[in-house]
């Protein structure tokens, strides 16, 4: 007897800007993880990126909005780090209700599919 295969349908969105990706589904993951550890490299460690490929996310998304998304903030004590900004924190929320809709909007049509997959 064969286990049952997880099976899974999900919307992914990609926003472009002229040849840029603005957002994706990885750069939002990694905007959270900014927000949740306060610095790019601890938050590149989490998504299992190079240091080098988050900060070039980071900038390629805060080149492609009006308002950065993520700043450094200066060393101190403790180090410097990052934070998200208030359009960084709204844009993670647009994406995610984006998802949100798209789930909710294509359930029939996602269940179908499912229905027909091995």
């Amino acid at each position: 007897m064969t286990a049952k295969k997880k099976i899974s349908i999900r919307p992914r969105f990609r926003i472009t800007t002229g040849d840029l990706i603005a957002l994706g589904p990885g750069k939002v993951d990694l905007l959270e993880s900014i927000g949740r550890e306060g610095s790019i490299s601890q938050a590149a460690r989490e998504r299992q990126l190079s240091y080098r490929r988050a900060w070039d996310l980071v900038n390629t998304m805060n080149q492609c909005f009006k308002q950065p998304l993520v700043v450094s903030i200066t060393g101190g004590k403790g180090g410097g780090g990052a934070q998200l900004t208030a359009t960084g924190g709204k844009v993670i929320h647009l994406y995610r209700k984006i998802e949100k809709i798209a789930r909710t909007a294509t359930r029939a049509e996602r269940k179908a599919l499912q229905n027909l997959l091995s």
